[in-house]
């Protein structure tokens, strides 16, 4: 009997736990919910989209889906910088409102694969003069560091057609 009690316990914490892909940018590392990453690919040039927003790298044609390519950076109002060796697309998909929705984020570099449980989370701090708050899910100490863990319907949700793929 308590080997199917310690199985149970087992499967408890492992429901409580889940794994994030993080990156860095501007010497920050940032998570994002592994189930929702698709892919991970290097830095290719897009096709632009006239008048998308100026975070919008453009469209590429990822196995016969276009997907739109979004630069991180300029999402969150960092400084540019040019893309080396090391860029990176981390190609997500969610489930929202209006189906399947596809979308590439461009960051520094990849980073690591970290397991969270759901309890050492917390809720960010309340910025109302910050736009980008509204894409943290939380933050949670890993290793000594701070990760900003990212919510990643948010963060695909822009306004307009490019959201409705």
């Amino acid at each position: 009997m308590t080997a199917v009690a310690d199985s149970i316990s087992m499967e408890r914490a492992a429901q409580d736990e889940q794994q994030y892909l993080t990156f860095i940018m501007a010497g920050e590392e940032y998570g994002v919910d592994i189930l929702a990453v698709q892919e991970i690919r290097g830095w290719e040039q897009s096709t632009v989209i006239p008048n998308a927003p100026d975070y919008i790298k453009g469209v590429i044609n990822l196995r016969g889906t276009i997907v739109p390519i979004m630069d991180l950076r300029a999402r969150f109002g960092l400084d540019r910088v040019e893309y080396s060796p090391v860029t990176v697309v981390i190609i997500l998909k969610v489930d929202g409102q209006h189906g399947e929705r596809v979308m590439g984020i461009v960051v520094d570099a990849v980073s690591d694969v970290y397991t969270i449980a759901e309890g050492t989370t917390r809720r960010a701090p309340e910025l109302s003069e910050d736009n980008n708050s509204v894409f943290i899910k939380g933050l949670v100490n890993v290793n000594d560091k701070m990760v900003i863990l990212l919510d990643v319907a948010s963060l695909l949700s822009i306004p307009g057609r490019l959201s409705d793929n």
